[in-house]
């Protein structure tokens, strides 16, 4: 009987693999061995695209004659600096006493890519190979998946849209960063006061990039507009004056919207009409009145409102609130949950799902009894089992099997928790964060009280809205270590509304408060990760990012690494402090470039139109070549479009609009390229007075040399 070979993305988890079996291993170079099994492992992608060179001499120079490049055949090659354990794995894969392949490498599309790849490059035949696809690294789980694991072709379609998706980014940041390069480089280079510039352009980089400049020049474009509303006040409590149907102003051009008015004065005239006196409204003196009013309570209602738990965690979500509580990127956020993953505190992190699987639904009760080990939050869990409340979650909006494609929410496991000391702070408060908002779905919803009442002074109508804690239901759970937690003292809860009813309230004055439009709001890192999963869209409210969800630009996966790379062009600017993302002068004008040449690229909607494409290929709905066909058209097509395109506005006028708003930037540029210009002329000069100078030694030698020939011919002739 053969030896089965388990093949991981990383050493650590495959140790977690070893770690399952009852056998006695021994370490070698690059995998572990026992009497049956093997294991081994990647370190990340070991195979990868071919560059354009690879396909010829002519791919070698940047040249608008070889553009567009599509190759009929696909290169790749092994990574130089993972040669090395490319040969280990490739050896192990065809050894004769290898009968049976467990592939154990990240259970997603980009998982699957890395040792397809590796599978390729290293030729494997005549083996029997098994896909095993985990939801966590604790034991169990492993098990599971090894004991259910599907052989390698029920992941055929997945690994072809993985395919499909590196050559896509391949075809299109190839092509379109030389053809915009050779058609737009000079220009910009030479306005930047660079030596060259290269334009590097990509599927969703320039998407994502496209996003943040037009959100930057909505600010700029934006024009502030003063309000002013009325209000009533009363020791603490303060009621809002609105333009009701019947009232003097109701619908008047000096509005502004229904409860405010677009010059002070207006909203000072209607404070003397409600007194009836301007002495008594005494606003030349103070927007605060001196004198007091009386009013009559027409109407008060008081309903109870509910608040659900919210979702679980994917990772947008939880990159999202990590980048608010604690400004760390995107990227981090991954790399904090990536270690609890292997540290076996919580489920797979790259998921878009916010959902539990039924299968996992019927035996969470087992996660929730390994968080009675965690002292902060026993006596939670503790009463979601006493009270067995995790019986109905199967049947709740929190378990769904049609809303998860790969992986459900990210979850606590309940084990590994002899690893919580080991935490620095960040991981702790992000365990915290998981842990607290799984529990949450399992208690009941907070119940408030809200208070609405209409009051009529002198024929006007203010309104009082107050909403106050009746219930804390789930919140209980949600009071988290790090942050300071705020009191309710449901204060709305005691009101007999019999009693005020009808009743006098007076007031110690009117007043006039200005307010003022506010211009939309820059994307954060954790903000600009919830947008591309909507496609663009920044949608903060919960409940309906999750009706209109689809498929986003860029995967869970992604995201975070497509930010990065953004920031690392210098395309992107991330202040660290406050994780705010602004654009850099080179952006914008990558920006203009991209928006005059191949304007689609900066659509979201058709960005994430792509990654849709992707996962009909991995469903089996579309075929590699249909959507081959689609991407190259769209390649060759803008490629075209580029030679002959003739600009509408000269690229000299668009970079001296973009500059204007990035004059330090400019100078900066023109500072970098003065020290260049010395630098070569040092340069230059240095190697001139090194060649006169070897000139003047070989003179000397030569001088020296025809002197000692003189010399021995004349002992000759001797």
């Amino acid at each position: 009987m053969g030896k089965s070979l388990f093949l991981a993305e990383k050493p650590s988890v495959a140790r977690s693999f070893a770690g399952v079996f009852s056998e006695k291993f021994n370490q070698k170079s690059g995998y572990m061995e026992s009497e049956s099994v093997i294991v081994t492992w990647c370190v990340g992608h070991l195979v990868g695209l071919s560059d354009p060179s690879a396909y010829g001499e002519e791919y070698k120079k940047w040249l608008m004659d070889t553009l567009p490049m599509i190759p009929a055949t696909w290169k790749y090659h092994v990574i130089e600096s993972s040669e090395k354990q490319f040969d280990v794995v490739k050896n192990l894969l065809n050894r004769d006493d290898v009968d049976t392949i467990y592939v154990c490498t990240d259970s997603g599309r980009e998982g699957e890519y890395i040792y397809r790849l590796v599978r390729q490059e290293a030729h494997v035949t005549g083996k029997n190979e098994k896909r095993v696809w985990i939801d966590s690294q604790t034991e169990d789980e492993m098990k599971r998946g090894i004991r259910e694991a599907k052989d390698i072709s029920a992941y055929d379609n997945l690994a072809a849209s993985a395919y499909l998706r590196a050559r896509e980014d391949w075809l299109m940041g190839m092509n379109f960063s030389r053809l915009l390069t050779l058609r737009f480089g000079n220009g910009m280079a030479s306005f930047l006061h660079q030596r060259y510039a290269v334009i590097a352009v990509g599927r969703v980089m320039t998407c994502v990039l496209g996003m943040v400049v037009k959100r930057e020049r909505e600010i700029r474009d934006f024009k502030k507009t003063p309000f002013y509303r009325v209000v009533a006040e009363k020791a603490g409590m303060s009621a809002e004056w609105k333009a009701v149907e019947g009232t003097k102003f109701y619908k008047s051009p000096l509005l502004y919207k229904e409860n405010g008015f677009k010059t002070e004065k207006d909203a000072g005239v209607l404070i003397e009409n409600i007194y009836g006196d301007k002495e008594k409204a005494n606003l030349n003196e103070s927007k605060n009145t001196s004198s007091a009013i009386d009013g009559k309570v027409v109407s008060v209602s008081k309903k109870t409102e509910k608040k659900n738990p919210p979702l679980l965690y994917n990772l947008a979500e939880i990159q999202n609130d990590c980048s608010k509580m604690f400004k760390i990127s995107p990227d981090r956020t991954l790399e904090i949950i990536q270690e609890l993953y292997e540290k076996r505190l919580v489920t797979y992190p790259r998921t878009d799902a916010r959902v539990l699987s039924s299968a996992v639904a019927q035996e969470i009760y087992k996660n929730i009894k390994g968080l009675t080990g965690i002292a902060s939050v026993k006596a939670e869990a503790d009463f979601i089992l006493e009270k067995g409340l995790w019986k109905g979650i199967a049947r709740s909006r929190y378990t769904d099997d049609k809303k998860i494609t790969d992986h459900y929410a990210i979850i606590p496991t309940g084990q590994g928790l002899s690893a919580i000391k080991s935490l620095g702070k960040l991981q702790l408060n992000t365990y915290e964060m998981i842990v607290r908002r799984f529990l949450a779905i399992f208690l009941p919803p907070a119940l408030y009280s809200k208070l609405n009442m209409q009051i009529e002074v002198n024929g006007e109508m203010f309104f009082l809205n107050d909403k106050t804690l009746k219930d804390p239901g789930y919140l209980r759970v949600m009071d988290y270590s790090f942050t300071k937690s705020k009191k309710d003292d449901g204060a709305a809860g005691d009101v007999d509304f019999d009693k005020i009813r009808g009743s006098t309230v007076t007031f110690d004055h009117l007043g006039v408060r200005e307010g003022s439009t506010s211009p939309p709001k820059r994307y954060n890192s954790g903000s600009m990760i919830l947008a591309m999963e909507n496609a663009g869209e920044l949608i903060e409210d919960e409940s309906l990012r999750e009706q209109i969800k689809s498929t986003g630009i860029g995967t869970s996966a992604t995201r975070a690494g497509i930010l990065k790379k953004l920031f690392d062009k210098k395309y992107l600017d991330l202040n660290k402090k406050t994780q705010i993302i602004t654009p850099t002068l080179t952006g914008e004008i990558i920006y203009d470039i991209v928006r005059m040449s191949i304007g689609s690229l900066l659509n979201p909607a058709l960005t994430a139109s792509w990654e849709k494409g992707l996962q009909y290929v991995a469903d089996g709905q579309v075929t590699e070549d249909e959507y081959m066909e689609k991407l190259t058209d769209f390649i060759t097509s803008h490629s075209d479009k580029v030679k002959n395109m003739n600009m509408p506005v000269p690229l000299s006028a668009i970079l001296r609009r973009d500059a204007s708003f990035y004059p330090a930037a400019l100078k900066t540029g023109q500072q970098g390229m003065r020290k260049q210009t010395k630098k070569a002329a040092a340069g230059k000069k240095a190697a001139a007075g090194k060649k006169k100078e070897a000139g003047e030694k070989a003179d000397a030698g030569n001088k020296a040399d025809a002197g000692n020939k003189a010399d021995a011919g004349k002992k000759a002739e001797e």
